[in-house]
């Protein structure tokens, strides 16, 4: 069963949270996953960029899943990012992942050799050909100093087992670009919180989000409004919140967020290297945003 077809609304790029030593907290990462379910988060990705993936060994990366995996319980889908500038690294992870019992893959481009296109196909298309949960693309250029063409887009979104792309390049040009590729089985999901409704304009799907690690309920009314035809109460929480949404990236992410969830109380614990602390003038200006929006007394 694809789960991921029809898929509307808020899936939440969720924090991992670690102790002071550095582990993984299981007990917290049990109880985020809880609250995101009684907040109405309608998808949760574990292991992506907002979760330190990149600094995770695969055997935490395998317990980290199975943990959000039993914990959501068929809930909602529970999606992890496998991917790797190596494409056997990411076949690899993503056979692990869907042997853990996710219901997709996150697949992002090969950052650092990057690739021409018929590479940069050929990247994704070995790893779908070899699963099969369904995979969404991962179109992130700031990241990984590469984006996934337009041609080659159009290519993989007549693949049965490619669900759709998160778009994360900001660049409405190239979203319109791809719009028409959306279909029933090839979703659009913005990977950037402040645009999120020009990409449902365009018939996008919603949002993999970092800002519904704090503001879940918030999220996914704005997206569901905006899906119902509410547009002016969708628009009304963009506006109102648009600018803690950019203040979660006055730093690299995830540092904003994770600072914003200790500050909170949520214990999201300390960051893996080379992420550290916040500068502490970036640290006051948060501060006040999560105050303006009332999440801190």
């Amino acid at each position: 069963m694809n789960k991921l077809q029809g898929l509307k609304g808020s899936i939440v790029a969720l924090v991992t949270p670690f102790r002071e030593d550095g582990s993984v907290n299981f007990d917290q990462l049990r109880q985020w996953v809880e609250w995101h379910i009684a907040n109405h988060t309608d998808g949760i990705l574990t292991l992506g960029t907002t979760g330190e993936s990149s600094t995770m060994t695969h055997e935490e990366d395998d317990d980290t899943l199975r943990c959000v995996v039993e914990t959501a319980a068929g809930r909602v889908p529970v999606i992890a990012g496998t991917g790797s500038n190596s494409t056997l690294t990411m076949l690899e992870k993503s056979q692990r992942a869907q042997a853990l019992g996710a219901d997709g893959v996150l697949l992002i481009t090969p950052y650092y050799n990057k690739a021409n296109n018929e590479g940069m196909y050929r990247h994704f298309a070995t790893v779908v050909d070899q699963i099969d949960i369904p995979a969404i693309l991962y179109n992130v250029p700031g990241r990984t100093g590469c984006s996934i063409s337009v041609d080659v887009v159009e290519r993989l979104s007549r693949h049965p087992n490619v669900a759709g792309i998160k778009e994360a390049s900001g660049d409405m040009s190239y979203a319109m670009k791809i719009a028409h590729c959306i279909s029933d089985d090839f979703a659009l999901w913005s990977g950037n919180d402040d645009i999120t409704l020009p990409l449902l304009s365009i018939g996008g799907s919603g949002v993999i989000s970092v800002w519904a690690n704090i503001m879940p309920q918030t999220c996914h009314d704005m997206v569901m409004h905006y899906l119902s035809g509410e547009r002016q109460a969708a628009i009304d929480i963009a506006v109102r919140y648009l600018a803690l949404m950019n203040g979660l990236f006055m730093e690299v992410n995830p540092i904003p967020v994770k600072t914003a969830m200790n500050m909170m109380g949520m214990n999201a614990g300390t960051f893996r290297m080379p992420l550290c602390e916040m500068s502490e003038p970036h640290a006051a200006a948060l501060r006040s945003l999560l105050e303006e929006a009332g999440l801190l007394q």
